[in-house]
């Protein structure tokens, strides 16, 4: 598997080079709660965001990162609105009642470049307002809100960033929308009870206030693929030593395969 690059502010060095806001996460006194739903006003103030003059600058650079297209002709263009992108809810694994299997975790605009190279700007409402606040390599976040509509419309595609799994949830049902969720659920998913059961038994003590969290230890990821070539070993350190909650907080991602 190839990894995705990402650009989040809060841990690569890559950071001042970029220009990137800081992660909401990482705001000073604490995270900066995001919205609830992500409403006309905030994919309105999350597209004003990503193409702000500053922010396109930003995104030729990242483009040219690597010398595939020149920082004069990236051209990064924004397409289509911006998309809400959910994560599994801290509440859900606690167990709290008439919680959701999900939250709000940022909005993510998809960026272009002249030569094709495509990107996903996560924008979050941050102590200074709505910021793009990281940028990763790829179209994870369309593909699979995409995949999930066609699969359960009206469902909710949430993503459990512990393992990099998607999903798509509606009723009383989980499915997979790739491989990572089939091997966590099974190719025919689970019941939304027995989700919980699964995740609970994961995570359930290593939430934001927990001991495993304020001992500072990784947030139950199952891997850091370390070894993986051209990858900065601060990065993959970075990755492993997230608890579970906090918007944009993912230093890196693998790409997998979406399952039909």
């Amino acid at each position: 598997m190839t990894l995705r690059v990402t650009a989040a502010a809060a841990v690569l060095a890559a950071t001042a080079l970029l220009g990137l806001a800081p992660l909401a996460a990482a705001a000073p006194g604490g995270p900066v709660p995001q919205p609830e739903a992500a409403t006309a006003e905030n994919r309105a103030a999350a597209a004003r965001a990503a193409t702000a003059p500053d922010t396109l600058a930003t995104v030729s650079r990242f483009f040219a990162r690597e010398g595939k297209v020149s920082l004069a002709a990236a051209q990064p263009r924004i397409e289509g609105e911006a998309i809400p992108v959910n994560h599994l809810s801290p509440d859900f694994v606690a167990g709290r009642p008439g919680a959701s299997v999900a939250r709000l975790e940022f909005l993510a605009s998809k960026a272009v470049s002249s030569d094709g190279q495509q990107a996903a700007l996560w924008t979050a409402r941050t102590e200074a307002g709505w910021q793009v606040v990281n940028i990763a390599t790829g179209d994870d976040e369309f593909r699979y809100a995409r995949l999930g509509a066609e699969k359960l419309p009206g469902g909710t595609v949430f993503r459990e960033p512990q393992i990099d799994a998607w999903y798509v949830a509606g009723g009383d049902r989980v499915l997979p929308l790739d491989e990572d969720a089939v091997r966590a659920v099974g190719a025919g998913g689970a019941s939304l009870d027995g989700y919980r059961a699964r995740v609970t038994a994961a995570y359930g003590d290593k939430l934001p206030g927990s001991a495993y969290a304020s001992r500072g230890m990784a947030g139950g990821y199952a891997e850091a693929s370390a070894g993986a070539a051209g990858t900065p070993v601060g990065v993959v350190a970075a990755a492993g030593a997230l608890a579970l909650g906090g918007a944009g907080a993912l230093a890196l991602r693998r790409r997998r395969a979406v399952v039909a």
